[in-house]
């Protein structure tokens, strides 16, 4: 007789910034794996908030009550990270560091002049992930 095992549960990624799309990730990544280790990251680029981009640091506590609202929601909790530098970058470099196994992230966060100088965080991220990614709308 065989017995099934459970499976360690796998670290997903939900980088996190202050849009629609990355809350319907978090919503989808909780939803959609409810037994999986969640971390939601927020990156924070000094240089870029200085100059209009996201949110710096006085964006973030608002920011993670939002997170936490939503995961109480669902009845859990995820781990909340601030990282330094560019989204892309800084989520990559996380993604290597913690042993990260799926990057679940929404389809656009930057608006304006930011995401016309930087690029599509999503997009840049898909490229050069060594993890899957699901991108939610």
């Amino acid at each position: 007789m065989t017995s099934k095992s459970t499976p360690n549960p796998r670290h997903l990624l939900v980088p996190m910034d202050d849009s629609e799309p990355a809350r319907a990730a978090l919503e989808h990544a909780l939803t959609i794996f409810p037994d999986d280790e969640i971390t939601v990251v927020h990156a924070v680029d000094e240089l870029e908030a200085q100059y209009g981009g996201q949110s710096g640091p006085d964006g973030e506590p608002d920011l993670f009550a939002d997170v936490d609202a939503i995961a109480a929601e669902h009845e859990t909790s995820v781990e909340t990270v601030v990282i330094d530098g560019t989204a892309a970058d800084a989520i990559l470099e996380y993604v290597d560091r913690e042993g990260v196994d799926q990057l679940i992230m929404g389809s656009e966060g930057r608006s304006g002049v930011s995401r016309m100088l930087l690029g599509s965080v999503a997009e840049q991220v898909t490229r050069r992930s060594p993890v899957p990614v699901t991108i939610v709308r």
